[in-house]
């Protein structure tokens, strides 16, 4: 057997391509005589398994990635690395640093804060850096203050690891007119999104900021579409498009984003910011859109749904498609989340609206931006 670790770092110069040498080498209809070209001697590698290992996909040359069978292997979730650091890190770093079990406690609360605030990773390599520096400091303690025990709380961990290095999305606080939390998945585990939208008098230019991806782009165009051929049902001026400007903004700018699991939540912005219906800060929501309304199936839902519990979320929107997908969920967070699976932007937006469009309260956005 022959693993090949990070193939996605390999690297080409005038020395030659080793891709190009994989692409014989792992594949089982040619590799039975393959020739290295330094010792020139044939070898039949039709019976080595070869294993390769990357971080991203998308950097394989894609003739070398179609001759794998890819196996995606997510990384740990918020209540896996809790584990592992109170079953494992911790007693490791203890023990390494010359302390007892009562010299250094971690509450779960800390772990919880190193995990969210102080790390943001697939694994536990910087979260098990971090219990190390904890150890080393406490250890200094001992020796030189002759403590006997220390019980580092979250408030402490400014003392001893300096200020937060990320931040974790929260919930909003009231209902917004024209925001609405979409759910995203990241190589370190999921997060909230939230998508602004606002509407200025202009020509009509639909302006998309907030560093997104191609695939993302497209989602919008396609909700934006979606809601000028449904304008009159949900109250809104068929000719909104022709007087006004619409702005969608995803917030932290300067982080890339892309994938089309945003298209619900751009269309509920949307509608919210025309109609003047707040968006109810308790719901959540991930879903593709169609031209059609139709809400299509997204990955990541495990992922996702923890990054709802975390934030605060109580009802999170999912496709009809990816109910199967519920099982995956640790049960400690499905029972304390409302999933409620849906296949049309309609019952999107009778769920995350807090009122019908059309339904009393303000009137809508009429052509030129004012209601």
């Amino acid at each position: 057997m022959f693993l090949l670790d990070e193939i996605d770092k390999m690297a080409m110069d005038f020395r030659g391509d080793p891709a190009a040498a994989l692409l014989e080498v792992l594949d089982p209809e040619q590799n039975n005589a393959f020739s290295d070209h330094y010792i020139e001697v044939p070898m039949d590698l039709s019976n080595v398994m070869f294993i390769a290992t990357a971080n991203a996909v998308h950097n394989i040359p894609r003739p070398l990635l179609d001759r794998m069978e890819v196996l995606c292997i997510p990384g740990y979730t918020e209540l896996e690395k809790e584990q592992i650091a109170i079953k494992h890190l911790l007693p490791k770093q203890r023990r390494e640093h010359g302390l007892a079990e009562h010299q250094l406690e971690l509450p779960r609360e800390t772990l919880l804060k190193l995990i969210r605030e102080y790390t943001r990773e697939s694994g536990v390599r910087n979260l098990e850096q971090l219990i190390a520096a904890l150890c080393r400091k406490t250890a200094r303690e001992v020796v030189l203050g002759g403590r006997e025990s220390a019980v580092i709380g979250p408030e402490r961990l400014k003392e001893y690891l300096g200020p937060e290095k990320f931040h974790y999305g929260t919930a909003e606080q009231e209902d917004q007119i024209g925001a609405a939390t979409g759910l995203a998945w990241t190589e370190t585990g999921g997060d909230t999104l939230t998508v602004e939208v606002s509407v200025l008098p202009g020509s009509g230019k639909l302006l998309l900021t907030g560093k997104l991806g191609d695939v993302m782009k497209e989602s919008a165009q396609a909700a934006f579409s979606y809601i000028r051929s449904r304008a009159e049902q949900f109250c809104i001026d068929p000719d909104f498009h022709e007087k006004n400007d619409i702005h969608i903004h995803v917030p932290e700018g300067a982080i890339p984003k892309d994938g089309p699991s945003a298209g619900i939540t751009m269309a509920t912005a949307l509608v919210s910011a025309l109609t003047n219906i707040p968006v109810s800060h308790t719901v959540a929501m991930t879903g593709e859109i169609t031209l059609r309304g139709r809400v299509l199936a997204i990955g990541g839902l495990k992922e996702k749904a923890l990054a709802a519990h975390r934030a605060g979320i109580r009802t999170v929107l999912i496709p009809k498609d990816n109910e199967k997908d519920l099982q995956d969920i640790p049960e400690s967070v499905r029972s304390e989340l409302v999933f409620r699976p849906v296949d049309h932007m309609d019952q999107v937006l009778e769920i995350a609206l807090t009122r019908k469009p059309g339904a009393g309260g303000k009137e809508p956005l009429a052509a030129g931006g004012r209601p």
